[in-house]
């Protein structure tokens, strides 16, 4: 069967409850993106596919989280092209609503707040981001809700993040505990290519000289990793300094940080062997593109 197109709330409703009972399915899954779809997505949806019944994405370039106009007009719509990528991960139903539908009557007043995990980081460059993709993705995780299903009572419903966007994936489970959203939040890890870059819709901006500078947040990353492992000290500074020395990286933030609160680790893991959970996340302008990675220590 042929990937389905719906455009509003009670279209998505009806026919994922349609494709529930035929299927007699008795998980549904929501993986939330905003288009300009890559290999990573794939990969988001793949793994859904492959936990559940019925898999539902969404496809929605969310004004509340983007700080200037020109940013928002600028991100690429692709939908062919993303609708043909997700055909062919077998995800059965895509929502991709209009501005209108999601915000009937202009922007909410009423917004998830993200609070103090969303100050640091991301956040403190991108001041309001994270309220406003909390807020989409509140309403996208009650959009994509599953009702009963015949004969298999409420449906396991599970919602699909990269890893990638690791600060957002920390900030959505911790509002769906805090919440108390009735949905399992599933990570997928970061999908790479060939030589190392996190795949990412802003790769497309980088010339060829960029994208070459841009590995090196990658290297320093497997670098740190490789450390964690073999329990040794992690010497950051040391793995900052390759970043800044490459002239056309701009370093914004490298950090070792607690997965769940984001807060830096104690100053022990940089002269002291490392042991334990952590993430390293690092963020720096190529040119004229911001770029993110990070990458799970454990110990």
């Amino acid at each position: 069967m042929a990937i389905q197109l719906v455009t509003t709330a009670a279209r998505l409703r009806a026919e994922s409850a349609r494709l529930l009972r035929e299927k007699g399915g008795s998980s549904q899954a929501l993986v939330p993106t905003m288009g300009a779809l890559h290999e990573g997505h794939a990969e988001l949806a793949r793994t859904a596919v492959g936990q559940n019944d019925v898999v539902v994405a969404s496809i929605f370039v969310n004004p509340l989280q983007f700080g200037e106009a020109v940013d928002l007009e600028r991100y690429p719509r692709t939908l062919e092209a993303d609708l043909a990528l997700l055909d062919a991960a077998g995800v059965d139903l895509v929502f991709a609503p209009d501005v209108d539908e999601v915000y009937p009557g202009g922007e909410p007043r009423v917004r998830i707040s993200a609070g103090p995990m969303a100050e640091k980081w991301e956040g403190a460059s991108r001041p309001g981001h994270f309220d406003g993709a909390l807020t989409v993705v509140a309403k996208l995780l009650h959009y994509g809700m599953p009702g009963a299903a015949a004969g298999t009572g409420v449906p396991a419903y599970r919602a699909y993040f990269g890893q990638k966007d690791a600060q957002q994936l920390a900030l959505v489970q911790r509002m769906v505990a805090d919440l108390n959203f009735p949905v399992e939040i599933v990570p997928v890890p970061t999908v790479r290519s060939a030589d190392g870059l996190a795949l990412s819709s802003r790769n497309r901006f980088l010339s060829a000289e960029e994208r070459e500078a841009a590995l090196v947040l990658s290297r320093v990353l497997r670098l740190i990793e490789e450390r964690a492992n073999a329990r040794q000290p992690l010497d950051l500074d040391s793995a900052r300094a390759l970043v800044e020395s490459q002239p056309l990286v701009d370093l914004d933030y490298f950090e070792v940080v607690d997965p769940r609160t984001l807060e830096p680790l104690a100053e022990n893991c940089r002269e002291t062997p490392f042991r334990g959970e952590a993430l390293a996340l690092i963020a720096a302008r190529v040119g004229p593109v911001r770029l993110i990675d990070n990458v799970p220590l454990d110990s």
